[in-house]
C-alpha cells in the first residue's frame, strides 16, 4: 500500500493517486488495487482516505455555506438568485424579513432585480435548489463595494488555516473583505489604493494556490507592495 505522490502534489485526470486498499474521496475512483483521479487539482492523503481538490470547478451548494449572490428574478413571494450554481438560489419571504407571505407585499423595497446580496443556504429541496436566508448579522443587500470572482474550489486557501490567511490580508489592507464559498468575495476599503491591494493578492492567491509557503510568499507581496506605494 502507498501513495504515489505527496500530500497537496498537483494530479492530472487519469493519475494513480494511490496503490492498495484505502478509502476514496471525492474526485477519484477505484479499479481493483488502484485509485486513480478524475480531476486536476491537489492530492490529499489522510491516514484512511485519498481526495482530490479540483482546482477549477463550479460551485457544489451545501447548506450553512454563505454565498454572494444576484437577484435575477422576482415571482410570487420570493426571490430568485444567480450564486454560480448550476441552478439559481431561492428566497422567500419569510427567510428575508421574518414575516409571513401577503400578496400585497413589495417586494421591492427589499430586493429588487439586479440587486446583490450577501445570504446563507439555509435548506437544499427536493431538487437540490438552495434556499436562501439574510436573517442575521453581516447578512443582505450589499450597498457599498465591488464583487471580484475566484474559483470555489480555492476559497479554503483564501481563507487559510483559522482563517490565517483572509485575516493577514484584512489587517494589512484595512479592507473590509466578505467572502462567499461560491466564490464570489466583496471587497470594499479605505481607498482605491488600497482596494486594488487585495485585488492583486486574490488574484495571486488564486494562481498560486496549489503551492506551499504561501501564506508567507503573500505576506511578503504585500509588503512589497506598500513599499511601491508609498
Amino acid at each position: 500500500m502507498s501513495a504515489n505522490f505527496q500530500d497537496r502534489d498537483l494530479v492530472l485526470p487519469g493519475d494513480v493517486v494511490y496503490e492498495g486498499r484505502i478509502r476514496t474521496g471525492e474526485n477519484t475512483y477505484r479499479n481493483q488495487d488502484q485509485v486513480y483521479a478524475t480531476r486536476l487539482g491537489l492530492v490529499n492523503y489522510t491516514p484512511d482516505n485519498v481526495l482530490v481538490v479540483a482546482l477549477s470547478a463550479g460551485y457544489n451548494p451545501l447548506v450553512g455555506d454563505v454565498v454572494i449572490g444576484k437577484v435575477v428574478d422576482i415571482d410570487l413571494g420570493e426571490w430568485k438568485i444567480d450564486i454560480g450554481a448550476q441552478t439559481s438560489a431561492v428566497m422567500g419571504i419569510p427567510d428575508a424579513v421574518d414575516r409571513p407571505f401577503r400578496t400585497e407585499y413589495v417586494m421591492t423595497r427589499v430586493l429588487d432585480i439586479g440587486d446583490t446580496l450577501v445570504a446563507k443556504i439555509v435548506d437544499l429541496d427536493r431538487r437540490r435548489t438552495p434556499v436562501l436566508s439574510i436573517l442575521g448579522p453581516g447578512l443582505g443587500r450589499v450597498t457599498d463595494g465591488f464583487i471580484i470572482h475566484i474559483t470555489p474550489s480555492k476559497i479554503p486557501r483564501l481563507i487559510g488555516k483559522k482563517g490565517s490567511m483572509i485575516n493577514m490580508i484584512i489587517r494589512e489592507t484595512g479592507c473590509r473583505v466578505v467572502i462567499g464559498q461560491n466564490g464570489c468575495i466583496l471587497v470594499s476599503g479605505p481607498n482605491r489604493e488600497r482596494e486594488e491591494m487585495v485585488v492583486k493578492v486574490v488574484t495571486k492567491i488564486e494562481l498560486e494556490a496549489h503551492t506551499s509557503g504561501l501564506t508567507n510568499r503573500v505576506q511578503e507581496y504585500l509588503r512589497q507592495i506598500k513599499e511601491r506605494s508609498r
